[in-house]
């Protein structure tokens, strides 16, 4: 068999366990019967044929019972037969094998997992019991620079499955583990393409959260589809600028955004002026000549674009005092 047939993962139509629980009993019942039968026949040799005849069925009962498989809905058996892959049980149920296959387990369930995030393996004791179960740490975001250059941290939620687990199981050491390792190298890939945020047309880690994510998926996808897996979703879970930065960004944003605030005051600002002065030209209210006007523009600025309550002043003179 060739290394492209163990990549290709082939199905298997193992039979149903439910006969063989008859017939493998039946084979010790009859081995029992048969040197009962030759012990009472007084012959020596029947005898000796009848404990042959009892081995020969006890091992046999021994080994087929080897052969039972129960499978539960979305796992799968792998079944290799000395090194060499037979096949993949897919359906669920209760089945009989070959009992010389070696069954591997492999879960078909929807996953998922934090990128930074540590697994601890189980562990057993001398006896083969598990004292300590197999654990995941909570995931911690990964430090890397932007495009911009600017530090930030950022983690990433993934969640995938098992498609092929011939490729899963034969071209990768631990799939598990690749799966993690290679989240993780795309995911700062990925990081160090954008910037962290972005004023004009490009693409941003803060500002384009869907595309980022898209762009996320695929690039895991490129890097796990010789270990049989689908990557379903990947999502931006943690996005932060670095503490060493955090506070001069924070002061930036704080700035941009009062900049921006105060630009939409004086647009706000200079068309309400404008429109006061048409109203009191249209109504003939009062004709302002260019240096009354040009106070009254000021002065209305001052009210409409200060950050305090403004102080009023009541003239009692005469227009010009």
């Amino acid at each position: 068999m060739t290394s492209e047939d163990l990549i290709n993962e082939k199905p298997f139509k193992p039979k149903s366990g439910w006969p063989f629980l008859v017939i493998i009993p039946a084979i010790l019942i009859f081995g029992v019967c048969q040197l009962i039968y030759n012990v009472t026949q007084g012959s020596s040799a029947l005898l000796v044929l009848g404990i042959l005849t009892q081995i020969l069925c006890v091992v046999t009962f021994i080994i087929s019972l080897c052969g039972f498989q129960a499978v539960q809905p979305n796992n799968a058996r792998v079944l290799i037969l000395f090194g060499v892959y037979k096949g993949t049980i897919r359906d669920s149920g209760f089945f009989w094998v070959n009992p010389f296959y070696s069954k591997r387990k492999l879960s078909l369930r929807v996953r998922n997992f934090e990128t930074g995030s540590t697994t601890t393996p189980e562990v057993k004791n001398d006896m083969g019991k598990v004292v300590q179960k197999k654990s995941r740490s909570s995931g911690r975001p990964s430090k890397v620079n932007d495009s911009d250059g600017n530090p930030i941290e950022i983690s990433a939620v993934v969640v995938w499955k098992v498609i092929n687990t011939a490729e899963a199981l034969f071209e990768v050491d631990d799939y598990e583990d690749f799966v993690a390792v290679q989240s993780e190298s795309a995911l700062r890939n990925l990081a160090s393409r954008h910037p962290y945020d972005s004023e004009g047309a490009a693409t941003s880690l803060r500002g384009d959260t869907e595309l980022i994510g898209g762009q996320l998926r695929q690039d895991i996808q490129d890097r796990l589809d010789k270990a049989g897996v689908q990557v379903l979703e990947a999502r931006i879970s943690h996005l932060a600028y670095a503490q060493e930065i955090a506070a001069a960004m924070l002061q930036r944003q704080q700035a941009q955004a009062v900049v921006a605030a105060r630009t939409k005051i004086v647009d706000g600002a200079v068309g309400m002026v404008q429109m006061a002065l048409e109203r009191l030209r249209e109504d003939g209210i009062v004709e302002l000549d260019d240096e009354r006007r040009a106070a009254m523009v000021s002065n209305l600025l001052v009210v409409l674009c200060g950050d305090r309550h403004a102080q009023p002043v009541v003239n009692t003179g005469t227009l010009h005092n």
